[in-house]
């Protein structure tokens, strides 16, 4: 995806990174479907769905002055077990390294001290606002006191309370984000929704699909890899590949005579078909990579090395 030319940026036109970081399952890639008004992340009730750097873009106008904002939807912020976890904090520091606002994503009942994400914010002197998700389950009163807490701990640029499930007060959000936001021309087509391609989002509706469907070590040791997408004017046709590590695995992802691996992909095609916007014939496979998730040729064949 190129850049466009500063020469086609209008006086005035505002564009810049905002780097959305927080512990798994604290609601970041709700938010960023909300921001962006498009779902491009996975949500599922388990922790550890996003795996890459996603990027969503928006543009728009904010109080007469045109913009583009760059939103970076990053893996949860773990202590790394393996290689892939490893990649997956990559993405996050390099996410901050050259982000124009970040967005810190706590929820109102995570404690401010001694939290793992203060250390990573030190790599990044853009201003931070902490996003207390989830407001709908807690009271006023919780609620200031913990604004107090983060407050003390971690002195923010701004403090905005929201419930990214109810789309509450996420305008409040959205005003704080533009404001800060350095005076410069775009940095992707004004028509550009993402900076991930096709195949992409195909492989992470179908691995939301796995984490749906199955418990235990089978969605964390699966990856998705699309080796065919071939698109007609009726149809899209799409072949994916479903990696696991063990045998064992592969068994319990296929089911009693297919039975899992057919529920996943009727699954899978419905919310492709909603996305494209046409029919999608799909083909899948599933493939044993011995302890992929520590090796970096295939880490890096999954796009997990740059």
């Amino acid at each position: 995806m190129e850049e466009i030319q500063e020469s086609t940026a209008p006086a005035g036109f505002r564009a810049g990174f905002v780097s959305i970081i927080g512990r798994p399952n604290v609601g970041k890639s709700t938010l960023m479907n909300v921001l962006v008004g498009e779902k491009l992340s996975i949500i599922t009730s388990k922790a550890q769905t996003t795996r890459h750097r996603i990027m969503g873009i928006l543009n728009g106008e904010h109080e007469g002055t045109p913009f583009q904002l760059v939103y970076s939807d990053t893996p949860g912020v773990i202590n790394p077990a393996y290689k892939l976890q490893e990649s997956m904090m990559t993405f996050v520091k390099g996410s901050l390294e050259d982000a124009d606002v970040v967005l810190f994503v706590a929820e109102v009942g995570e404690k401010a001290a001694d939290h793992e994400v203060l250390p990573l914010l030190k790599r990044t002197e853009a201003p931070v606002i902490l996003v207390l998700n989830k407001i709908d389950l807690s009271n006023e009163e919780e609620l200031q006191a913990k604004m107090d807490e983060w407050q003390q701990a971690l002195a923010p640029a701004q403090i905005v309370p929201v419930s990214a499930l109810l789309n509450a007060n996420t305008a409040t959000l959205f005003d704080a984000v533009v404001r800060r936001l350095p005076e410069h021309p775009p940095y992707f087509a004004t028509d550009e929704l993402t900076d991930k391609p096709e195949r992409f989002f195909a492989s992470e509706i179908i691995r939301e699909k796995i984490f749906l469907n199955y418990r235990q070590e089978i969605p964390y040791s699966s990856e998705v890899m699309i080796t065919e997408f071939k698109e007609r004017d009726d149809m899209i046709v799409m072949r994916a590949e479903i990696i696991v590590e063990r045998k064992s695995q592969k068994g319990i992802l296929i089911g009693d005579k297919g039975s899992m691996l057919k529920r996943v992909g009727t699954q899978a095609r419905h919310d492709l078909e909603a996305f494209f916007g046409k029919k999608v014939f799909l083909e899948q496979y599933v493939k044993v990579e011995p302890d992929w998730r520590s090796k970096e040729t295939k880490l890096r064949q999954f796009g997990y090395n740059e």
